[in-house]
Formats: structure tokens, C-alpha cells, sequence
């Protein structure tokens, strides 16, 4: 009876040690964080999804180019609770875009605030956001 109680506490400290790094979140390294950008853009096209909602938008650059953006936020969880859904976006709404862009200059921003085209706000705080 003790060598199973053993046997059984050593399968479960194993199994739980093996699913740790399903817990682990990549962090927000990858961009300007300590910088806030701004972007007013058409949306192309909106995915509620996990495990993070995109948003895809063109801006027209300095130039007079338009460049294609990408928005990452949060979960769909997450997105459902701020009062999201399916239907938050539809290509052709014009946006503003409010968040972190790539350090690397790739066209992604991490999405900070959302200013809808009829005027209403979403501001997507993170529980990494305070953890510097």
C-alpha cells in the first residue's frame, strides 16, 4: 500500500512538473513599451480568436503609402469581458489604434486603447503592463 501512495505522488509530481511550461505566456519584450503610438487606419479585416484577437488595419504613411498594420490584443476572454464580440469590427471602419509598436519595425503593435468609429473607448490593461 505505501510503495502505490509513493508511486502515485511520484506519477503526479511528474505530470505536473511536464505541464509547467503549458502555464508560461511569452512577455511583451518585443515592443516599444515605453512609448505609446498612435494610428488612425481602415480595418481590413478582425479575428476573435484566441489566443489573442487581431485586428488588421491600413494607415497611409508620411509618404502617402498605405501600409498594412496589425493589432494584437488580448484573449478573446479577456476581449468578451471588455464588451467585444464577432462583430466589433467590419472592414472599411475607420479606427484609432492606440499601443506599443515592434522594436523590430515589423508593422505590429500591441494594442493598448481602441477609439470605435461612433466615439467609444476600450483601454485593454495588462497584468504585465505594471510589472516593471
Amino acid at each position: 500500500m505505501k510503495i502505490r501512495m509513493i508511486a502515485f505522488l511520484a506519477i503526479t509530481v511528474a505530470l505536473a512538473m511536464a505541464c509547467a511550461p503549458l502555464l508560461a505566456h511569452h512577455g511583451s519584450s518585443v515592443y516599444e513599451s515605453t512609448k505609446l503610438t498612435t494610428f488612425r487606419g481602415t480595418v481590413t479585416e478582425f479575428k476573435f480568436m484566441n489566443p489573442h484577437t487581431q485586428v488588421w488595419f491600413n494607415v497611409t504613411a508620411a509618404d502617402g503609402k498605405t501600409e498594412g498594420w496589425t493589432a494584437e490584443a488580448p484573449s478573446l476572454t479577456n476581449m468578451s469581458r471588455l464588451g467585444w464580440n464577432r462583430e466589433s469590427f467590419k472592414p472599411g471602419d475607420q479606427v484609432t489604434f492606440v499601443g506599443n509598436v515592434a522594436k523590430s519595425g515589423a508593422r505590429i503593435m500591441r494594442l493598448r486603447k481602441v477609439v470605435f468609429p461612433n466615439g467609444k473607448e476600450t483601454v485593454m490593461d495588462r497584468g504585465e503592463d505594471y510589472a516593471e
